[in-house]
């Protein structure tokens, strides 16, 4: 057993005035009473309902509605649209407000200093930077470098501490892969 179709009285009002179905056809589409499809053609039932026109719905065809028109027996199908949703689990950049931006670099200094494992581009993407600003503040040539202090961006609420976790886990991940790397290039000469 199908749906009903999407405003059901509006489309049996449609189907009424411009098909030749019949009420029993209208009535087990639209989900409704046969009493009622008969109340619409009498104007008694759904008055000042405008009509609601399936086709532009996407929800019959015309093929179908002519289908049905030439065999009272024939039921109409509604055609039903499969919607496929996707759940994007790609993060929405984080908004940080003007007067936290300007502790962007002192945050990213203390992510060099308290998790030097962590590569310039972690950084950069936990603290909204750019790569270079970053890799500026670890050589110790970033324009304000002597004006800064260091300071905690999770305690700043600039990323969770989640998030640096992760970041933690992948560098660590990262380190023990490249060791392995290198451990098979020397067993290799």
């Amino acid at each position: 057993m199908s749906n009903a179709p999407l405003m059901p009285m509006a489309t049996a009002v449609w189907l009424v005035e411009n098909t030749s179905l019949t009420f029993k056809q209208i009535a087990n589409f639209c989900k409704l009473h046969e009493v009622e499809i008969q109340g619409i053609a009498d104007g008694e039932v759904a008055k000042g309902i405008v009509g609601y026109n399936p086709i532009i719905a996407g929800q019959l065809t015309k093929e179908e509605i002519n289908l049905s028109s030439n065999d009272t027996e024939r039921p109409l199908n509604l055609i039903e649209n499969e919607i496929e949703i996707k759940n994007n689990d790609k993060k929405q950049k984080k908004y940080i407000p003007l007067s936290k931006r300007q502790d962007k670099p002192e945050s990213a200094l203390w992510l060099i200093k308290n998790h030097s494992n962590l590569k310039d581009s972690q950084i950069a993407k936990l603290v909204g930077m750019t790569k270079i600003s970053v890799t500026s503040l670890r050589n110790k040539s970033y324009w304000n470098y002597n004006n800064l202090s260091v300071k905690d961006p999770v305690a700043m609420g600039l990323f969770s501490q989640k998030d640096l976790l992760d970041a933690i886990e992948k560098a660590k991940r990262r380190m023990i892969r490249e060791k392995k790397e290198k451990e098979k290039s020397q067993l290799n000469k």
